[in-house]
C-alpha cells in the first residue's frame, strides 16, 4: 500500500514538472501587427512591406500621452526584401519585439503589385500558422503604407477601423467581403476567379481644430473592387458595378438606388429589398448560354418630386428596372469583354447543371465564358410610396 502511494506521488510530481509553459510568449515581448501593406520595392524585383503595430501603452484611447509614451497608438515600420518572407524577416531590424501576426486585421495590396501577380502573398499567408483565415484582403491604388497608418473613423487603431468597415459593409453593399479564406478558395478553384475589395484615401474628414476646412483630414473609404484572373489583377469595378456583382457572389438582397423624378430634374430614393437573382444556364451549339432574372420589391423612402408619387408608381418601377439592368449588363460586359474572367461564378452554375459538358469545355472556360450569350431581365414592384419615418432608416 505504501509503495502504491509513493508511486502515485512520484507520478504527480512528474506531471507538475511537465505543466510549465514551454515556448511561452509574453505580450510585452511581442510586436502585435494589426495591418499590413504590400507593394513593389524601390529596386526591381523586390517587395516592400509596411506593418502597423500596436503601441500598447498608447493604444488605450486616451487623448494625452502617458508617461514615457508618444500619444500615437500605433508604430509603423517599412522593410524590403527579394521575397515577401525576407521583407518580413527584415522587420526585425526595426522592431524591438518579435513580430506577431495572429491579431492582424487587414492586408492591403498596392495595384501595381497586384497586377504583377499575388501568388507569393497567397502562399505565404496561408502557410503562416499565426495568421487567421478571416483576415481582410483589399487592393488600393494609393500608398498601402499610408492606408495602414491613417487613423480614420472612431477607432484608435487603423487596422481595426478598416475591419469594422468590412463588418458594416452590407449596409452600403458596394464592396465585396473579401478575406484570405475566400481569396484562397477562388485562387484554387478551377472555375471562379478572385475579387478583392478596394480601399482608397479620400479627403473627407473634418478637423476639430479647423472645422471650417472641410476635407482637411484623409479617411479610408471602402468602395469598389479589384477583379483578378487567377492570381493577377486585371481591372477595377466601380462601386455600382460591384453592387451588381454582389447579386451573383453574395446574394445581395437590398440596397438604395437614386433615380430621377419622371416629372422634373430632382431625385428620389428607392430602397429595393427581397431581391432574388436567378441564373439559368443552357448549352446550345457547343456553347454555354445564360438567362439572368432579377426580381425585387421596392419602397420609395425619399422624394424630391413635386407631385403625388403614387401616380408615378409605374414610371418609378420602370426607372428602377432600367438602372439595375444597366449596371448588371455593365458588370457583365467588363467581365466578358475586358477582363475575360468569370468573377460572377457562372461556371459553378453551369457545371452543376451540365457536368458532362463542363468536362468538355472546362479547360477553355475563359474563352467560352467571354463568348457566351447572356440575357438579363429585371422586374421590380414598388409596394409602398409612403415615406418611412426617420426612425426606420438603417
Amino acid at each position: 500500500m505504501t509503495r502504491t502511494i509513493l508511486m502515485w506521488c512520484a507520478a504527480l510530481v512528474a506531471l507538475m514538472t511537465c505543466t510549465s509553459c514551454v515556448g511561452q510568449r509574453q505580450i510585452n515581448e511581442l510586436a502585435i501587427v494589426t495591418a499590413v501593406g504590400i507593394e513593389n520595392g524601390e529596386k526591381p524585383g523586390t517587395i516592400r512591406l509596411s506593418a502597423q503595430m500596436i503601441r500598447p501603452s498608447d493604444a488605450r484611447g486616451q487623448t494625452g500621452a502617458p508617461s514615457g509614451g508618444t500619444g500615437e497608438p500605433i508604430y509603423s515600420a517599412l522593410a524590403e526584401g527579394e521575397t515577401l518572407f525576407e521583407a518580413i524577416r527584415n522587420l526585425g531590424r526595426f522592431a524591438s519585439r518579435r513580430v506577431y501576426w495572429a491579431h492582424n486585421f487587414v492586408i492591403v495590396l498596392q495595384e501595381d503589385y497586384a497586377r504583377n501577380g499575388i501568388e507569393d502573398m497567397i502562399d505565404f499567408f496561408t502557410r503562416n500558422h499565426e495568421l487567421r483565415m478571416n483576415t481582410r484582403v483589399a487592393v488600393t491604388s494609393d500608398s498601402p503604407a499610408e492606408i495602414v497608418s491613417t487613423i480614420t473613423g472612431l477607432e484608435v487603431v487603423p487596422g481595426e477601423a478598416v475591419d469594422n468597415l468590412f463588418r458594416d459593409n452590407k449596409i452600403v453593399s458596394q464592396a465585396p467581403s473579401s478575406d484570405m479564406k475566400n481569396l484562397e478558395e477562388a485562387y484554387l478553384s478551377t472555375s471562379s476567379q478572385p475579387v478583392l475589395a478596394r480601399l482608397s484615401l479620400v479627403s473627407r474628414g473634418i478637423s476639430n481644430k479647423k472645422p471650417q476646412e472641410h476635407g482637411s483630414l484623409k479617411q479610408v473609404e471602402l468602395a469598389g473592387a479589384a477583379a483578378f484572373k487567377e492570381a493577377t489583377m486585371v481591372g477595377w469595378l466601380s462601386p455600382e458595378e460591384t453592387r451588381s456583382l454582389l447579386f451573383f457572389t453574395e446574394r445581395l438582397d437590398n440596397g438604395i438606388v437614386a433615380i430621377g423624378c419622371p416629372n422634373n430634374g430632382n431625385k428620389l430614393s428607392v430602397e429595393f429589398r427581397d431581391a432574388k437573382l436567378k441564373v439559368t444556364p443552357s448549352y446550345r451549339n457547343q456553347q454555354p448560354e445564360f438567362r439572368i432574372s432579377l426580381r425585387t420589391k421596392a419602397d420609395v423612402v425619399e422624394s424630391g418630386c413635386d407631385t403625388d408619387i403614387a401616380k408615378l408608381r409605374a414610371d418609378i418601377e420602370r426607372s428602377l428596372e432600367d438602372q439595375l439592368k444597366e449596371t448588371i449588363e455593365a458588370t457583365l460586359h467588363k467581365a466578358q469583354r475586358e477582363f475575360h474572367s468569370d468573377i460572377l461564378k457562372l461556371a459553378d452554375v453551369f457545371r452543376n447543371k451540365f457536368p458532362a459538358e463542363w468536362r468538355k469545355i472546362g479547360n477553355q472556360w475563359s474563352s467560352a465564358f467571354s463568348e457566351a450569350p447572356i440575357e438579363v431581365t429585371v422586374k421590380a414592384k414598388v409596394n409602398s410610396v409612403v415615406l418611412k419615418s426617420v426612425g426606420s432608416v438603417k
